[in-house]
């Protein structure tokens, strides 16, 4: 122990000794005590020769300058070092001081305090000024990471090199570019009078400005009214320090001895490299891991720097008469084992004396108005001729900033009426424009660092392009990080759109009943049943057992099985159609149709089974259950999904750990949510290839979109108006649409969050849903999913085309058959008629034949008659004749038959009679045609021993037909 009264030193160890709770039985606590020098070398030589002879476990200094040598030496021998009244943030270094602590809070622990202040007034935001020191550095840097968790925007960040605080043209350049009144200041004493200085003249401790400064800044004399800062308590505590430094270490050597084992420390300097003490390293992680409560001080503990933490502070304020006034403290609370922050706002007085809390930013009456074209909260339009809009729609221009030009535009819709009464309300006016990229808000980290770059909406606020935005702008808490959100005017969640249709293994619903075969097996069959009725044909044509070759068969060759019987009777066997003829005779025929018959049982079977498995499938697709459904979570290759580019959905799919599967399994990320409604609708849409450069906007093309998830606001309305679409699933990442302002604008915040509550009270958010979301509803047909699916007509058309086909096509072919039988009847019945005349003909002919023939032998006997009577009488009378009187040649003349002449006319007339009006009926005659046989003419030669007859016929005006004549030639 350095130059401090010895009493105070070993009566802390006295006690220790005595608290059984630390000190076990056997272990006893010694103390030494050496004074400090002003001369470092002397200092390092009384630690190396007093010191570390004693063989000290622990060291406990009042580490004022100059003590950095003591420190330094004991700290490089691993020597537990804890300090008592530095407070410089050097010391925090482990690289340089590995085993040092202290039970005094370092000058960066104020910045614990600052961010409760600021989060206890509802300051959003704050402009940093610090020194370009060590210690400087040390509490920005804290102070920022506090802030970024307390949701505190530092918008500015000024430093100064000390001794030459110049810091008028940063302030000034402030003053104007940022409407954040907030400003925290750490500076020394050194420089704390030139800085107020600086602040005075640039008049920024007027009425609204809030200055919260450091403690070494209140003892300048220059300090303005109104300033806010801490002071820490206990800082001169000199004997309560020493006391909970010591139950510190013993409680520290307590815990290390009955779990390890403590070897000796060092004795010496000498031998730099083997007197490094181990345990010493060990004991002060035990040091860190302690806690003492209460302590002397207060609430003692440890960060992992060995570092103070939980110290007590007073709230001081700067009253009107320069008075430095408690108003607040920072004290740890035993019942909730932290630190709280009281403050009694009644005694604060801020600049210029106002007893009024300022707002901690300029509160503007004009607002910038940033939006995006989404229906039907936002529609947009082009602008007349003249760019000016009707009088219910709002100008809206779009910039085109790498080209430079501004295109006119006029909106409307849900969110304009909201944004024209709170500006009625409220006593605001504004300027709206578009925002140029048309995404919502997004951030990608620049290079691979930590820097983040905001785009859309929020980027607009962000970048202090725009005061206010007013969209369909989704709260998330990426977003909260970077702008202000207002309570929302509309609660919504996560959906899914899908379009209401079946999802056909085939493209045309008319082909469903050829769902259960693919194509090749449908030619197959059919060609397979023309094969087989072919060899049916030939086996049964061939073999010695068919009905062609069978002997004493009554069969005729129309019994015996042809090529057309045999198609007849394949496609009858697969039909399952009754075959009563042409069925195979012979034996190898009925085994080839025993093997088709099972063939065909199969194939049937099997169509039938699979047709009713493919027409229960083929039902319209189930609605997605939600995000959880394993459609989503494992899609097939003919099922996507998407959403937007920068949007809400995409930060939450990106934000949940369970959801990274899902949304790499996204191929399109879409620019914008029309794009991706219109990909559900139909199979192409139109989007931007991002690898090109900004000034080029090719089109690609995607595959049908399955499911768009999005905002359940727009996709409701959606679905509302086109009955073709529905939302499927419960609502997830449920949220709100709020209005958006920048970081640390509490002020409007909640002026336009009242706003909003009110409108909510008086029913206004619902006069807006019934005129811009449910405006084109339609009633559709609810069909239930409780019941299996049932076919209709849609499902079986194309057979009913096949049988109606098959109709027209049996119409056909019986007209050709009617037509061609009616032809060939026809035909038959003219060479029938002809056969039968000359049939007939023949048939007279030879009777007349006949007749002449029996004539001439009736003539012939009556000569022999009259000659033998002749000869006879001749005997009688005594007359003679030469013997060859009976052998002479009959003369046969034309007169000798005159009457078998007439006789045969007679009859020839009569059977023209009878067979002209048949063929009058039969059309081979004509009208004025007829059969005369008057002219025919009979001549019989003289009758010889070979007698002959010749025949000859003419015609006079008699027609015969071709067909006859030709008849009646080949006769």
């Amino acid at each position: 122990m350095f130059n401090y009264d010895n009493q105070q030193i070993f009566q802390a160890i006295d006690d220790l000794n005595y608290d059984t709770d630390i000190v076990s039985t056997g272990i006893t606590f010694r103390g030494f005590t050496v004074s400090k020098d002003s001369n470092p070398i002397k200092n390092t030589l009384n630690v190396c020769e007093k010191l570390f002879s004693s063989e000290v476990y622990g060291l406990v200094v009042e580490d004022a300058s100059p003590s950095d040598s003591i420190i330094y030496t004991t700290t490089f021998h691993n020597i537990p070092t804890i300090g008592i009244s530095s407070r410089e943030a050097l010391l925090s270094d482990k690289s340089i001081y590995t085993t040092y602590g202290r039970t005094v809070a370092s000058y960066a622990n104020q910045a614990d305090v600052w961010v409760e202040i600021l989060d206890h007034f509802n300051f959003n935001c704050v402009v940093f000024i610090h020194s370009n020191d060590i210690n400087g550095r040390r509490v920005q840097k804290r102070f920022e990471v506090l802030a970024d968790a307390s949701n505190i925007k530092v918008e500015t960040v000024i430093e100064y090199e000390p001794s030459f605080p110049d810091i008028s043209k940063p302030l000034e350049e402030t003053k104007l570019s940022s409407t954040c009144r907030v400003f925290i200041v750490y500076t020394d004493y050194e420089d704390s009078a030139a800085i107020f200085q600086q602040i005075i003249h640039l008049n920024m401790f007027d009425a609204g400005y809030v200055w919260i400064v450091s403690e070494q800044a209140l003892m300048a004399k220059n300090r303005p009214t109104g300033l806010l800062s801490v002071k820490l308590q206990n800082v001169d505590n000199t004997e309560g320090h020493i006391r909970d430094s010591v139950f510190i270490l013993g409680s520290a050597i307590k815990d290390m001895y009955f779990k390890n084992n403590i070897t000796k420390p060092p004795s010496d300097c000498r031998d730099l490299g083997r007197n490094k003490w181990e345990s010493g390293l060990r004991l002060f992680e035990y040091i860190k891991k302690q806690s003492l409560s209460p302590g002397k001080t207060g609430h003692v503990a440890f960060d992992e720097r060995a570092d103070r933490i939980d110290s007590e502070y007073e709230i001081i304020n700067v009253n009107n008469n320069q008075m430095n006034e408690v108003v607040g403290q920072y004290h740890y609370s035993h019942s909730t084992s932290k630190m709280i922050l009281t403050l009694n706002e009644s005694k604060i007085v801020w600049s210029e004396n106002s007893p009024t809390k300022p707002f901690g930013y300029e509160v503007p009456n004009h607002f910038r108005v940033a939006t995006i074209n989404e229906k039907p909260f936002v529609w947009v339009s082009p602008a007349d001729v003249d760019g000016y809009c009707p009088p219910r729609q709002i100008p809206c221009p779009l910039f085109n900033s790498t080209t430079g030009t501004e295109h006119k535009f006029c909106c409307e819709g849900y969110c304009m009426d909201l944004l024209k009464t709170l500006a009625f309300q409220l006593n605001f006016t504004y300027s709206l424009h578009q925002v140029e990229d048309g995404l919502y808000g997004g951030f990608s980290f620049v290079n691979n660092s930590q820097r983040k770059v905001w785009t859309g909406l929020v980027g607009e606020l962000y970048y202090n392009r725009a005061d206010m935005v007013v969209a369909p702008l989704t709260i998330n808490p990426e977003r909260s990080l970077a702008i202000e959100f207002t309570k929302p005017f509309k609660y919504q969640g996560i959906t899914i759109l899908q379009k209401k249709q079946s999802i056909h293994r085939l493209r045309h619903p008319l082909a469903s009943f050829l769902q259960p075969f693919r194509n090749g097996l449908w030619v197959s069959v059919f060609v397979s049943v023309h094969v087989v009725a072919l060899a049916l044909y030939l086996l049964d044509r061939f073999s010695p057992f068919g009905r062609y070759k069978l002997p004493n068969c009554d069969a005729t060759e129309e019994d015996a099985l042809n090529l057309s019987s045999a198609i007849w009777f394949a496609w009858g066997v697969l039909l399952n159609s009754g075959i009563g003829e042409g069925t195979p005779r012979s034996f190898s025929g009925r085994v080839l149709g025993m093997v088709w018959a099972g063939f065909a049982m199969i194939v049937v079977a099997s169509y039938t089974a699979n047709l009713a498995a493919f027409l229960v499938l083929d039902r319209p697709e189930t609605p997605l259950t939600g995000i959880n459904d394993p459609r989503l979570r494992n899609p097939n290759p003919d099922f996507n999904y998407s959403t937007v580019k920068d949007s809400s959905v995409d930060m939450y799919f990106r934000r949940q750990v369970e959801l990274t599967n899902m949304y790499r399994r996204m191929r399109t990320m879409y620019e914008n949510a029309e794009d991706a409604i219109a990909a559900v609708r139909s199979s192409i849409v139109q989007l931007v290839d991002q690898s090109l450069p900004q000034n080029i906007n090719p089109l690609i093309f995607a595959d049908e979109l399955s499911a768009f998830i999005w905002d359940s606001a727009r996709l409701d309305f959606e679905a509302a108006k086109d009955c073709e679409l529905s939302t499927s699933g419960e609502l997830f990442g449920r949220s709100g649409y709020a209005i958006g302002l920048t970081k640390g604008n509490s002020f409007w915040t909640k002026k336009v969050t009242l706003a909003l509550l009110g409108m909510h009270e008086i029913g206004y958010m619902e006069e807006l849903d019934n005129k811009w979301i449910f405006l084109d509803e339609q009633i559709c047909e609810e069909r239930s999913e409780n019941f299996p699916a049932t076919l209709g007509l849609k499902n079986m058309a194309g057979v009913f085309i096949l049988v109606g086909i098959g109709i027209f096509a049996g119409i056909g072919l019986i007209m050709f058959e009617i037509v061609y039988k009616k032809r060939s009847t026809s035909k038959q019945k003219r060479i029938e008629l002809a056969r039968n005349a000359v049939d007939k003909w023949k048939e007279v002919i030879e009777s007349r034949k006949t007749l002449i023939e029996n004539l001439n032998q009736s003539a012939k006997q009556r000569l022999f008659q009259k000659r033998k009577h002749r000869y006879n009488q001749s005997l009688k009378h005594d007359e003679t004749y030469d013997e060859t009187y009976f052998e002479t040649p009959f003369d046969t003349t034309p007169y000798t038959v005159e009457k078998g002449l007439n006789a045969i006319k007679g009859d020839l007339s009569d059977k023209s009679q009878e067979i002209r009006p048949r063929l009058r009926r039969e059309g081979s005659l004509g009208s004025e045609s007829e059969l005369n046989v008057s002219q025919i003419d009979l001549q019989f030669p003289k009758i010889t021993g070979n007698t002959k007859s010749s025949f000859k016929s003419s015609k006079s005006r008699t027609q015969i037909p071709s067909a006859t004549t030709n008849y009646l030639s080949l006769v």
